[in-house]
């Protein structure tokens, strides 16, 4: 029996900023963050005023070190970047590394791209919720929706529309019509498995 429920694996997203001191380094970093298996979802470059970083960092304030903190994320541009993948907060955090003493990792991004302890090269949010925060902050039209996996994806593809696209392709190939595009969709439309069936006529009644 074929099973009621298929199990849901979904893309997380975080934010990842590439600060100040590192961005001359984004597309050796941008190209590292895709090997390691994330999507760039969305990417911006950005110069926050010192208000808008004292308020993207406002959990930091009271801290010694927030007015050197907003100075520094305002002093030149940065790029932000939604990035999706499954567990994409946790595994951004263990490849970029801890904030203080990165040195202690030499394989994190921190250790190889921070010029200090404050200007230690990148960003990432601390958890699922925080992300949601951060991203809206950086990118305020952005929707935030969970989005299938690839596995999810394929899965979904596999059961309800590869069979039906193959024949439609198959079909195509045959006639080589004209408008190619048009034709598949009308063949498509008409094929549709899950289509009801019309009857022509009213059924006689005993």
């Amino acid at each position: 029996m074929e099973p009621t429920s298929w199990p849901r694996i979904y893309v997380e997203r975080t934010l990842a900023l590439i600060k100040p001191d590192a961005i001359h380094r984004s597309e050796e970093i941008e190209d590292i963050i895709q090997k390691k298996g994330f999507i760039i979802l969305q990417k911006r470059t950005v110069q926050l005023t010192p208000e808008q970083s004292s308020d993207f960092y406002a959990e930091h304030y009271g801290k010694v070190t927030f007015p050197r903190l907003t100075a520094y994320m305002s002093s030149g541009p940065i790029i932000a970047l939604s990035l999706g993948r499954h567990n994409a907060v946790s595994h951004w955090k263990s490849i970029i590394g801890p904030a203080k003493d990165a040195q202690s990792h030499p394989q994190c991004l921190r250790a190889k791209y921070a010029t200090s302890e404050l200007q230690n090269a990148l960003h990432g949010s601390d958890s699922s919720h925080t992300a949601e925060r951060e991203i809206k902050f950086m990118f305020p039209n952005a929707v935030i929706e969970r989005v299938p996996s690839r596995e999810t994806t394929k899965e979904y593809l596999s059961r309800h529309v590869n069979q039906t696209l193959l024949q439609g392709l198959t079909e195509l190939c045959k006639h080589k019509p004209l408008q190619p595009c048009v034709w598949l969709a009308d063949w498509l439309i008409t094929h549709n498995p899950n289509k009801p069936l019309i009857c022509h006529g009213v059924p006689e009644l005993d």
